[in-house]
């Protein structure tokens, strides 16, 4: 008997992130976000689902212990590595590639065949059969094609042709001939609408070398959860911090590759709420760091099978050295930690074990596997063999905060540390600080490389530590570096809390050569038509664009959630506390904070900062009515209008904050504040197509709505 959900039972939000080893899965309150449940369960690897059947026992067991029913879940979403270890294990599906073009434009397309040279693992190829087609709307050529490649041993179908980005027509003809084959089957448009042959068609050809594979285990998934009885909408974690929905995967499973960090980066952005920082997500052997910059995850297109393509995936790079990083020693001090770590070695840590039973300690050196160095340091004590790793360090030092899923007995901490601190000719605080300063040398290097790369606001910019080795880095990396640093909540399951949390995102990328304000608005379009197709609420979209002048790209990136959420505002934060957030952002005292505007849902502050010889700056804080910082901009101008007046206002700020030199004009990076949204306009350079964004942002909203402008002169 099904029930409608009460105020003892609100709908919750399910994330199921499947690991290597572990499927952990989340249950988080759809009106407070807070963590109702979790569960961890083996990967179901060889079970003859796969999976799925882990994804499904998962969901169960999480429904069982938190006392909900499927009736109770509003939203369901997992995240896979399967697609990542299918192309790293080389465990792929033939493709049948056919290639279109008649004449010289023959040439560059027969070319494709040589993509049967992508190397999956050493010694082992990518199985691609190439047939040629000279006329698309030749049926019976088309279908010999088909057979060819059939014949070959081909499971899955890519149609490719020159500049079908902007002449679709012949692939589509191809598809629609090839039909009857009844194998799965793409058009190498339909998986990326950028131009260049050939990185087009790699791209196209991965895809649908682990679309059987991943069509299999959709299907599982979906009758499963079917049959369960949840009637949410099921959605799929993305390489770029979203998700998409399981038909959208049905067709793009690349899009799942490299998902794996995606789910805790998005962690950071939904639950820690941070709009401007590096994520740290910290395993045992190493740790993934990412960047959040203006409440957006970074993405870049991402290399698959040593190859640049034309996915967008998180840029995430990753530092050997994690909680269980063993310490290296030499010359009497510590040389490093890592890359061995305890779970390789097959070595307990120290600081877990009881007290008693790191009685007698003496430091010996050993090499944890067969060619490995002969200085990595470890205790033979009263209980066996132990590793001295960078989480026996952390708490050592008091870094672990209690309760903290890496914290342990200080006294064994302590024990853990006293042969190495005797045979470095120092205290345990000594020893511990070596190791940790070891340990994060080369974290520190990638983060501030991150940093610069992505110029973020170092005033404002904070480091985010997830993953049960957390401790073992983020706090010490902060105390060292100066930047404000903390643990995540539930930082061990930020990776399903992420997923629970993700938006629907699509990106849309054109390039269009001297793009008009309409091609610019209708890219836009295309994205927001995207997530609402895929089940995102149209009243909750959100739309940037970009459009680089360079390379004449046009981006657009829609993000919204599946339904309204109308959080508990009970936990909601007053005038007093944003005001105190505020000025530790600014760095300021309250005193020189003032409130320069407002919306019902944020509040925009702003300070004066005097510098000699110069013009004083105006940096500027928007805070939202949870107290955290959404919108920071260094200098900027802030003004409130209506939606009526907005355009006539807007049109004059540009025009005033317009920059001219030597790159030429730029328009000044606009942000409005509208109802409970920030529109984030800063990717467009040029004014007019910057004006017609902002005035499609206002169309739908009533003439006397509030709008807040946030506007910043780029150098």
């Amino acid at each position: 008997m099904s029930r409608t959900p009460t105020d003892d039972h609100p709908r919750i939000r399910v994330g199921i992130d499947v690991g290597g080893t572990f499927t952990d899965a989340v249950a988080v309150d759809s009106a407070t976000l807070a963590i109702v449940g979790q569960v961890k369960v083996p990967t179901s690897h060889h079970h003859e689902d796969g999976v799925a059947h882990g994804i499904v026992e998962a969901l169960d067991r999480l429904l069982k212990e938190t006392g909900r029913s499927a009736e109770d879940v509003a939203f369901l979403a997992h995240g896979t590595t399967q697609a990542t270890n299918a192309l790293l294990e080389g465990d792929v599906a033939p493709v049948g590639l056919l290639g279109i073009g008649a004449g010289p434009g023959a040439v560059p397309t027969k070319r494709l065949a040589g993509l049967a040279n992508l190397e999956l693992t050493p010694g082992k190829r990518l199985p691609l059969h190439y047939a040629h087609i000279a006329d698309a709307a030749d049926g019976p050529a088309v279908r010999s094609a088909v057979e060819q490649v059939r014949a070959q041993g081909a499971e899955v179908l890519v149609a490719s042709e020159p500049f079908s980005v902007d002449s679709p027509e012949g692939e589509e003809a191809v598809l629609s001939a090839a039909e009857d084959s009844g194998l799965p089957m793409t058009a190498a448009h339909q998986i990326t609408s950028l131009y260049g042959l050939r990185k087009r068609t790699r791209t196209a050809v991965v895809n649908a070398a682990i679309l059987p594979k991943m069509l299999a285990t959709a299907d599982l998934v979906d009758t499963s959860i079917a049959s369960a009885g949840v009637t949410a909408p099921l959605m799929v974690m993305r390489c770029d911090g979203g998700v998409m929905s399981l038909d959208e995967m049905r067709r793009r499973p690349l899009l799942t590759v490299l998902s794996g960090p995606a789910a805790g980066v998005a962690g950071a952005l939904m639950q820690e709420r941070v709009s401007e920082g590096v994520f740290l997500e910290t395993g045992g052997t190493s740790t993934d760091i990412s960047v959040i910059r203006r409440g957006k995850v970074a993405v870049r297109h991402a290399t698959i099978l040593g190859k640049s393509s034309y996915l967008s995936a998180l840029d995430v790079r990753t530092v050997g050295v994690g909680g269980g990083s063993m310490v290296r020693i030499g010359g009497g001090k510590v040389t490093a930690a890592g890359p061995r770590s305890a779970h390789i070695a097959g070595l307990p840590y120290a600081c877990f074990a009881p007290a008693s039973d790191l009685a007698d300690a003496k430091l010996v050196t050993i090499s944890p596997l067969a060619g490995d160095p002969e200085d990595y340091a470890v205790i033979d004590a009263a209980g066996g063999r132990y590793a001295v790793t960078m989480t026996c360090a952390a708490n050592a030092l008091g870094r672990v905060p209690e309760g903290d899923f890496a914290a342990c007995d200080p006294e064994s901490a302590r024990l853990a540390l006293e042969p190495l601190a005797t045979a470095l000719g120092t205290d345990v605080a000594g020893a511990a600080t070596q190791l940790l300063d070891a340990g994060i040398r080369e974290v520190k290097k990638t983060v501030d490389a991150m940093i610069r790369d992505y110029r973020l606001d170092e005033d404002a910019a904070v480091l985010v530590g997830g993953g049960g080795g957390a401790a073992a880095v983020t706090p010490h990396l902060a105390e060292t570096s100066g930047l404000t640093g903390r643990i995540a909540a539930n930082a061990e399951v930020i990776s399903p809390i992420g997923v629970a949390l993700a938006l629907v995102r699509e990106q849309i990328e054109r390039i269009i050569p001297g793009a008009t304000q309409e091609q610019i608005l209708g890219v836009r379009n295309e994205a927001e038509a995207a997530v609402v197709e895929q089940g995102a609420a149209p009243g909750a979209v959100e739309v940037e664009v970009t459009v680089d002048p360079q390379t004449n790209t046009v981006r657009a990136i829609a993000t919204g959630a599946t339904e309204l959420r109308t959080q508990d505002r009970a936990h909601r934060t007053d005038d007093a506390e944003r005001l105190t957030a505020a000025a530790a952002s600014l760095k300021s005292p309250e005193s020189a904070v003032e409130v320069l505007a407002s919306t019902p849902a944020h509040t925009v502050y702003g300070a004066e900062r005097r510098r000699r010889f110069r013009k004083p700056q105006h940096p500027v804080r928007v805070l939202d009515a949870d107290g955290v910082v959404r919108l920071h901009a260094s200098d900027a101008r802030v003004e409130t209008t209506t939606v009526g007046q907005a355009p006539e206002l807007l049109s004059e700020l540009v025009r005033q904050s317009t920059s001219y030199g030597d790159g030429g004009v730029r328009a000044p990076a606009l942000r409005l504040l509208l109802g409970s949204r920030i529109a984030d306009l800063s990717g467009v350079l040029e004014a007019e197509p910057l004006l017609a964004l902002a005035r499609s942002e206002l169309r739908s909203r009533a003439a006397d709505e509030p709008v807040v402008a946030v506007v910043e002169v780029r150098a």
